[in-house]
Formats: structure tokens, sequence, C-alpha cells
């Protein structure tokens, strides 16, 4: 990890700029040592996206028989392998896979599944043990550990909201809804001084949330090559634009992590969920492609997914709250592979999928692969999924 790179980020941006000790400030500034570094960019489908109408399995009659208002014709499903089938709206999805770019984790879960989707959001974004409550994240204990000699932001969530995954004791991630925003830190904050009291110094640097080398943001975007991918005009794919560019403009973060709404479908599912997909395709399609063209695909993995699925059988025009569903693993790599079995739709828990690949094995996978991190350091117990990567 670029530790000099990340001690000029840090806090959260809201406007404004955070002013350093000159010698921490000089620190930072030095000029990067390591470039090109692996990176997980993960997409949160808030709201509960419903996995058996994204990822459909065709074959078997019972998902017809117990879906007879939203289930997708068989004329109208994007064949993959397996019985299974992408929905209509995910074309590029279907062709990261057959590029041997796409995995799909099939059943994705945890024990005793909760249906709240704060609470299971919040499951997602801290990883314990035993559903117990955490106050930091997965990511931002890792983050702790790996840059516990200084206190960098390692993290960046591209949002207007902070996200509880990047959470740690320290302040090592940014939250920005804009980075041409970041300005750049002049010669008179240069020579200014906060206060003298340096645990008030600190305090001010959370509650003012801004950015402490904005310097290098701007040089990752001016470093940036143009690309000729055409982003969808939507915000995610605004989002995972600018994640590009910081990608490709040598930043080095770690992680990036934005989000995508809307997939709470209880009623009128068919055109709102073909809708969000329609988002959700074209815009991680157009990253896809703009970080192979870059060739920075095989630096980065996308995870997309969302905090729960929804139950198998329909309301009538949409989709309760549900438990088990699909991860999407796209680039860094992977085997491109399905993994796990077909759905089981003749075996429900009280009328829900059970289950049978935990998150955490996910998680365990990511970082042990791609970040070169013993999952076990942050309590997250559960063996590597196998066979991603």
């Amino acid at each position: 990890m670029n530790r000099r790179n990340f001690l000029t980020l840090t806090g959260t941006f809201t406007g404004g700029s955070l002013l350093l000790p000159d010698f921490l400030y000089s620190f930072g500034s030095q000029n990067n040592l390591v470039l090109g570094e692996q990176c997980v960019v993960f997409v949160q489908l808030n709201g509960g996206n419903d996995g058996l109408n994204t990822f459909i399995p065709f074959e078997d009659a019972l998902y017809y028989d117990l879906r007879p208002k939203i289930a997708i014709s068989k004329n109208e499903i994007l064949t993959s392998a397996k019985g299974m089938a992408f929905h209509p709206a995910l074309k590029g999805f279907a062709s990261m896979q057959q590029s041997g770019d796409l995995s799909v984790i099939q059943n994705v879960g945890y024990p005793n599944p909760v249906r709240s989707h704060f609470r299971s959001q919040e499951i997602w974004q801290t990883a314990p043990t035993n559903q117990e409550y955490l106050n930091d994240g997965w990511l931002g204990r890792y983050l702790d550990l790996q840059c516990k000699e200084h206190q960098p932001t390692a993290g960046i969530n591209i949002d207007s909201i902070d996200n509880l995954a990047l959470k740690g004791e320290e302040p090592n991630s940014i939250t920005v809804k804009d980075p041409n925003r970041f300005i750049t830190k002049n010669k008179q904050e240069n020579d200014s001084q906060l206060s003298a009291n340096p645990q008030l110094d600190f305090v001010r640097k959370i509650a003012n949330s801004v950015i402490e080398g904005s310097d290098d943001i701007q040089k990752a975007l001016s470093k940036s090559a143009a690309s000729d991918v055409v982003y969808p005009k939507t915000g995610l794919a605004k989002n995972l634009e600018w994640i590009s560019k910081l990608i490709k403009g040598n930043l080095n973060s770690k992680v990036y992590y934005t989000s995508l709404g809307g997939f709470d479908t209880h009623d009128n599912q068919l055109s709102i969920h073909k809708n969000k997909l329609t988002d959700l395709n074209d815009a991680v399609f157009g990253f896809y492609q703009d970080l192979k063209k870059s060739q920075q695909l095989q630096n980065v993995t996308i995870v997309v997914f969302s905090e729960f699925g929804r139950r198998v059988k329909d309301n009538g025009r949409g989709t309760d709250h549900g438990t088990a569903a699909p991860m999407f693993i796209i680039g860094g790599n992977n085997r491109g592979e399905i993994i796990g079995k077909n759905p089981n739709l003749s075996d429900l828990d009280n009328g829900d999928l059970k289950h049978e690949i935990d998150f955490r094995s996910v998680y365990a996978s990511l970082l042990k692969n791609k970040l070169e991190f013993d999952s076990s350091q942050i309590g997250i117990r559960n063996k590597a999924l196998e066979g991603l990567f």
C-alpha cells in the first residue's frame, strides 16, 4: 500500500479544506513509491434486489408456478449456463460472463436471516460472527490494520452519505459525491494553524469533514487518460466513471464503494426492476469496458451485491423481503464461473431460499486473493470461498 499517498487523503468531504501540521503535509506530499496495486470496487444494491428475476432458474418449472405474475418469459431471457439465465436488461452482464470476466455466486446469505433493510445492510457491512452489533465496518477494520502506521485514506466512497462498511477506529476513508470539487491546498493554508491543541485539531478534522491531500486527487484526475467509452448519464454511471478516473490516475486506493437504490419492489416490480437493472447493467458495463481498454481490469475486482433477495412466491404485482440472492464478481482475473447450486425452489425455509454460501466467505476470498490479507485478523472466521479466483 502506498502510505505516503494515503497520508494526504483523510476525512469525509463536505467542501472546504483541512489544515495539517506542516511536517505531516510534507511527508504526505513526497513522491509515490508504488503504482498499480490491486483494488476492489463495491456496488451495493439497496432495497433488496430480487435475485430470482436477476439470475433466473428458467429450467425449473416451479419458478413459473410460484411467480405467475412476475416470472420472466423464456422468450426474453439471456441464457447463460447450468439452467440459469440473465434478465433481458443485463446484456452487458451476459457479455462479461461469456468473455470469462464475470463469476456468479449463487444463494449467498447468512444464518438466521434478517428482513429489515437497515439491520441486514448493517450485517453485510460489519460482518459480525453471530449477528452481534459492531461499531466498525469490515473494510474499516481491514484498513485500520493495513494502514496502522499512519491515518491515511485508503478507501473512497463515491456517494452522498457515509458507508458503515468503511468505518474504522481511524479516519481511513473519505465520502465524496463529486471529486471535481476537491481543491488544491494553497500557500495561505500551508501557513495557517487550527489551534494549539492537537486534540481539538483532530476533532475539527472529523467535524469539518474535509480533505487533507486534495492535491493528489487533482493529480490523479489530471493524469487519468481520456476514455473513449461513453458512460450513461445516470448517477451510478457517473460514480463509476469517477472511480475509473481515480484508478487510471494512480490514486492507489485499496477500496472504492458506491451504491444504487430503488430495489424494494413490493409493487409494480416488472417495470421498476427492469429500469433498475438497466441502470445497473449500463453503468457497470461501461465501467468494465473502460477498465478493459485501459488494461486495468486485471487489477480491479468489481463486487455487486444486495442486503437480501426477495421471497420466492410473488405477492401479485411484486415480491416481499426474502433471504439469499446471487453476488456478481467482475474482473480481477476471476475464473468466470457459476459457483454454487441453482436455487432449490422445492426446499424452502418458510417460503424463502436457503442460503448455501455465506457472504463472509466471499469477503475472506477477496481479502486473501485480492488484498493479500488474513481475514481472521478482522474477526471473519469463515473459510475463503474456493473457485472464485
